[in-house]
């Protein structure tokens, strides 16, 4: 069992960048997806990419291809997401939440409370 847990939100001014931080604690993190994720007020939870924790591939939807990137600290057990080119769309809160390679279902309930972060002149 994995469990995640997300920090680094705040406020940014449109063009800025922001890095959020997921820790994760448990075992076998090598069989698991990290995926980010976020929910923006009235809006649908939209998937942003994800990393394959034992060979560091990345995945990203095309909505952020170019603007944000995934990648991962193996000794600090942490996966982050850094964010540039920032747009007041981007306001959301962020959330981290495991998938195991298996499986074809996020574990959104091992997923953390989400960090909030707001682009804002």
């Amino acid at each position: 069992q994995v469990q995640l847990g997300e920090s680094g939100g705040g406020l940014v001014q449109p063009g800025g960048s922001l890095a959020l931080s997921c820790l994760a604690s448990g075992r076998n993190l090598d069989r698991y997806y990290v995926g980010w994720f976020r929910q923006a007020p009235g809006k649908e939870r939209e998937f942003l990419g994800a990393i394959r924790w034992d060979s560091g591939i990345t995945y990203y939807e095309d909505s952020v291809q170019g603007r944000f990137a995934i990648t991962k600290d193996n000794a600090k057990n942490t996966v982050f997401l850094q964010m540039n080119g920032l747009k007041s769309e981007d306001t959301a809160v962020y959330y981290c939440v495991p998938r195991l390679l298996s499986a074809s279902t996020w574990e959104f309930g091992s997923g953390g409370q989400g960090t909030q972060v707001t682009v804002s002149s």
